[in-house]
């Protein structure tokens, strides 16, 4: 039986990919902020659920959390990478601007090190991060979330690079606007699709271990406009 583990599973794309993955028979451990949900959801999903708690801007609890989830299951196929914030933030404050840089730069490297690392030893594996269309390009309202998303692509993609020859699959999934209490409330949201169609859509590409995958597959046009759009339009688009 195939299992997987989920950080960022107790809300969210991370809680709908539980469900689809649980549903096609996949053995899961669950980690998170949000002891109370993973325990709701591991109800709902039935056995063969383990739940960790793991705040991932706590960057030395992550390897002992993610080794416990790993014991537990006895072998890992699939770790998907789930977790994130994005507060508004125009004014730039700072504590949000270094609650998003930790969680989701810090706490998804090392979550994804500790992933790679045990991948490489099994010579086998498949990591999966979540990322975002709005790693393309900057924001005037998410300026720290834009830069971190970034950052989890290029980082993804030179793991890949170092683990491909290893027999290790990474997948890069970068949504669009999807209904999820991370995005709720925000303005000029377009094309919005709800958490377990994009889960859905998610569950098919790690199936196929497609390198890099929109959701939907109609924001790689948004993405191939937004690489080529000079800097004084997006601007204006963006604000």
């Amino acid at each position: 039986m195939r299992s997987a583990i989920i950080v960022g599973a107790s809300s969210g794309l991370g809680l709908e990919l539980a469900r689809v993955m649980a549903a096609d028979g996949w053995r899961l451990g669950l980690a998170g902020r949000n002891m109370s949900a993973l325990e709701a959801l591991r109800t709902d999903l039935g056995p063969g659920i383990r739940v960790q708690p793991l705040d991932v801007m706590r960057t030395d609890s992550v390897a002992p959390s993610l080794d416990a989830l790993l014991e537990g299951l006895g072998s890992v196929d699939c770790v998907v990478l789930s977790s994130g914030i994005s507060p508004y933030n125009r004014k730039l404050q700072w504590a949000l601007e270094e609650s998003t840089i930790a969680t989701n730069v810090a706490g998804f490297a090392a979550c994804a090190t500790w992933a790679a690392h045990h991948f490489f030893e099994k010579k086998a594996g498949h990591l999966v991060g979540i990322s975002s269309v709005a790693s393309l390009r900057g924001s005037p309202t998410v300026p720290a979330y834009n830069a971190s998303k970034a950052f989890v692509s290029h980082y993804l993609e030179g793991l890949r690079f170092n683990l491909e020859k290893y027999g290790v699959s990474v997948t890069d999934i970068r949504p669009g606007y999807v209904d999820t209490p991370m995005t709720k409330g925000q303005k000029g949201m377009f094309w919005v699709v709800k958490a377990s169609a994009a889960a859905r859509q998610i569950y098919a590409a790690i199936l196929r271990r497609k390198k890099v995958a929109y959701v939907p597959r109609r924001w790689a046009l948004v993405a191939l406009a937004a690489r080529v759009a000079p800097g004084a339009l997006y601007r204006r688009l963006s604000n």
